[in-house]
């Protein structure tokens, strides 16, 4: 049985989907004015293998992520570059689609636009305020409130008296309490056109928070199965969806509430606001530029960032320094190195009856547990190399796809150079022909009985940070250290 972790509940439940068989799941999104950073990569790829493995499971999944395109900081992006607001938008969303590439996410099934919406927010307001729970202040806001909703603080675990406003809804004298939050926020004269839509509440633009409970209601309905995003989104717009969401249509507006854990550096959240992140692109790729939204990803960079986030658990504390990628890239390439060395019998999918593969269904069946998944292929991968077996490899490659892993073929990801080795040459100027013809020089040298001349060779190819492995029938791999 699946067992997911709820952060509502605060227990590690059996996963009953409302529908058998089926799974609505909703995460929230980007917020498109910047480049992805580290932490916004975490949130990808998490939620990224929860939907593989369920659709693993035999579950039909919808999932849908949002796309945030309206909001005060695109706004500023746009006024800051003298753009229109779309062009801002357009721009970002292209680059996270290529970052979403690079990293082998998977697109949602619906990835819903704010902008797209606006009349299924207005609609959600105005129930709100025909219960009482919404109201129009004098500065032409009309804002939520907070008090006469009995549940609020269910699930973030704060006493009314405890909280606070929203971090991303200025505090108004409009407001009746400091508590209230904004559904709909009155246009400003110096304000883009675009930013503003007619309302029966006068020209304005959505708050951030009504825009998740009017799109997840419009593609999924309601009850969600789940409903996911990053730690920072627990306090205040996941407490506040709920509180739209189930205080205009009644009931329960998910079963399941997920969050994954934070990145940190330095003992603190990877975040922009506090200066201290690291997007995906220049993680991953040393060409690439912010004035292009699609980049040259390197293969082994870019995978390695994304075993880096999958070999800890999605909730668990993780911490971004280069020593946790140097050794998450040594891991990956023992595991590719494998399958270089025996190579996988081909036709061969995952037999679940396995010992290994029970194991790794176990572990992923515990709260996606995929520290423990990962542990279970380093075991295949070392009696496959015992045991020279195709069959063990087969299995490394299909239970590593699962994840989203190990499906580059070996000798390119081997070949492909990478920063995050310790003991890595960088900047060399050898391009895979001249290494290819050093080594069928250093092959013929060793078919004359000129040791020494192929010990040269070996050594200038090692001085560039080239690893060759003599195979048998004279066979050599090389791989950039």
């Amino acid at each position: 049985m699946l067992r997911i972790y709820s952060s509502l509940s605060r227990t590690k439940e059996i996963f009953k989907p409302l529908e058998p068989g089926k799974v609505r799941m909703y995460v929230c999104g980007m917020t498109v004015y910047d480049f992805c950073h580290l932490g916004h990569a975490r949130m990808l790829v998490g939620f990224d293998v929860i939907q593989r493995w369920l659709r693993t499971m035999g579950y039909q999944v919808s999932y849908v992520r949002n796309i945030t395109d309206i909001d005060d900081k695109i706004i500023r992006r746009a006024v800051e570059r003298n753009q229109r607001m779309h062009e801002v938008t357009a721009f970002y969303i292209d680059a996270m689609h290529a970052d979403e590439k690079a990293l082998n996410v998977q697109s949602p099934d619906f990835e819903p636009r704010a902008t797209q919406y606006v009349g299924d927010m207005l609609g959600m307001i105005k129930l709100l305020e025909d219960k009482g729970l919404a109201y129009k202040s004098d500065d032409g806001d009309v804002n939520y409130a907070v008090r006469k909703f009995d549940g609020y603080g269910k699930l973030s675990g704060k006493s009314l008296d405890d909280l606070r406003a929203g971090e991303r809804v200025a505090v108004s004298g409009g407001k009746r309490d400091p508590l209230d939050f904004v559904l709909w926020k009155a246009a400003k004269d110096d304000e883009p056109a675009e930013s503003k839509w007619p309302s029966v509440y006068g020209m304005g633009r959505p708050g951030w928070h009504i825009e998740c409970s009017a799109m997840s209601h419009a593609l999924l309905g309601m009850p969600l199965d789940i409903h996911g995003g990053g730690p920072d989104l627990k306090f205040p717009h996941h407490e506040n969806e709920i509180a739209q969401s189930e205080g205009a249509l009644g009931g329960q507006m998910a079963s399941v509430w997920m969050h994954c854990g934070p990145l940190m550096v330095d003992s603190d959240k990877m975040s922009k606001s506090l200066g201290n992140f690291f997007t995906i692109r220049e993680t991953i790729s040393s060409q690439s530029s912010d004035g292009e939204a699609t980049y040259q990803v390197n293969p082994r960079e870019a995978e390695m960032l994304r075993f880096f986030i999958v070999r800890n658990h999605y909730r668990s504390i993780q911490n971004y320094a280069p020593d946790n990628l140097y050794d998450a890239q040594q891991a990956l390439d023992r595991l590719y190195q494998t399958l270089a060395n025996v190579p996988p019998a081909a036709g061969l999918g995952i037999n679940w009856d396995s010992e290994h593969a029970q194991r790794f269904r176990e572990a992923m069946n515990d709260d996606f547990n995929t520290a423990g998944a990962i542990a279970v292929l380093f075991d295949v991968a070392t009696q496959a190399n015992r045991e020279k077996s195709a069959a063990l490899s087969a299995e490394l490659k299909a239970l590593g796809g699962v994840l989203g892993l190990l499906q580059y073929d070996p000798q390119v990801y081997l070949r492909s150079s990478t920063r995050y080795l310790r003991d890595a040459v960088l900047g060399s100027s050898l391009t895979d022909e001249a290494i290819e013809q050093l080594v069928n020089e250093r092959n013929q040298a060793k078919l004359e009985k000129n040791f020494a001349s192929a010990d040269e060779i070996r050594a200038q190819l090692r001085a560039e940070g080239i690893e060759l492995e003599d195979k048998a029938g004279g066979l050599t791999q090389w791989r950039r250290a």
